[in-house]
């Protein structure tokens, strides 16, 4: 009877933030879910079932804004990996100034995203950048990286990559330094070098690491929204318009279920790729 009183007890310390949970993330997502069939304003509403959902996906730039999302995530995912991993394993050496360089590292993860965004728009301009001006002192012409299509939506990403790569080397610096010295010590004595440590200790040993930093890094990368419209507003074009963005063209214009049902549908989309990858990594570490 004490055990069962005793469990009993011990669940009403998750109530708290079920309730919490529930009210700022269920309760807003089952109602974002049910206007989505609904064509409303902030004065009424009129159920119109799938026909949002319809106008959503024979949306000309639909098709550009997935493409370039899925784009946008895996290449700053991606390189937030290799950097955040190369960046850690140099700031756990030996090496002077470590806590200074460390700080430098992560000082972008603090800056507001909207004010790097108005930043590099500056930095990036074709004709008085400092990049450009940088370039042209070595006699290269400076390309508008903002203003070509083919050049935008990879220039915006790799201002992300330079954002966020300071809390994936945190995260990696977190799992290098939990791995024990014996590995490498073992590794010492058997006459291995740097090579043979990275590649037979501090990769699979901090592969919990980069499990962490591939998921927040995708979530991060499909629901981006704020750096893109800042730097480009989703142009030239669609060229860099992204799923997120759609939605918010469709705010301003007084579509109000139409751009709901984009949520939805960015929803459904997120949760499609993280959760079969989260249970995959799930499953690799349980193996491990």
């Amino acid at each position: 009877m004490r055990s069962n009183q005793k469990r009993t007890y011990s669940y009403w310390f998750y109530l708290p933030a079920g309730v919490i949970y529930g009210v700022i993330f269920m309760v807003p997502t089952v109602i974002a879910f049910y206007f989505a069939f609904t064509r409303w304003t902030l004065f009424e509403s009129e159920f119109i079932g799938l026909d949002n959902f319809r106008q959503f996906f024979a949306e000309q730039s639909l098709r550009i804004g997935l493409r370039n999302t899925l784009i946008y995530a895996v290449v700053t995912s991606g390189l937030k990996v290799v950097l955040g991993m190369l960046l850690a394993i140099l700031l756990t050496a030996p090496i002077r100034s470590r806590g200074f360089l460390r700080s430098v590292v992560f000082f972008p993860v603090l800056v507001s995203t909207v004010a790097v965004g108005i930043t590099f728009s500056v930095l990036l301009q074709p004709d008085f950048g400092l990049v450009a001006t940088m370039l042209g002192s070595v006699g290269i012409t400076s390309p508008d990286w903002l203003g070509d299509p083919r050049t935008a939506l990879l220039s915006v990403a790799l201002v992300d990559v330079w954002k966020g790569v300071g809390l994936a080397t945190v995260i990696y610096m977190a799992g290098i330094l939990s791995i024990s010295k014996d590995y490498y010590e073992a590794v010492d004595v058997d006459g291995g070098g740097m090579w043979t440590k990275f590649w037979n200790v501090t990769l699979p040993l901090s592969r919990p690491a980069t499990f962490t930093v591939i998921l927040l890094s995708l979530i991060g990368g499909l629901r981006s929204f704020d750096l893109i419209w800042t730097m480009t507003g989703g142009g030239p074009g669609f060229s860099s318009d992204v799923i997120a963005s759609i939605i918010y063209k469709q705010y301003q214009a007084g579509f109000f279920g139409l751009a709901t049902a984009g949520n939805v549908v960015l929803f459904i989309l997120v949760s499609l790729i993280v959760f079969p990858l989260f249970r995959y990594f799930n499953s690799r570490e349980v193996e491990a």
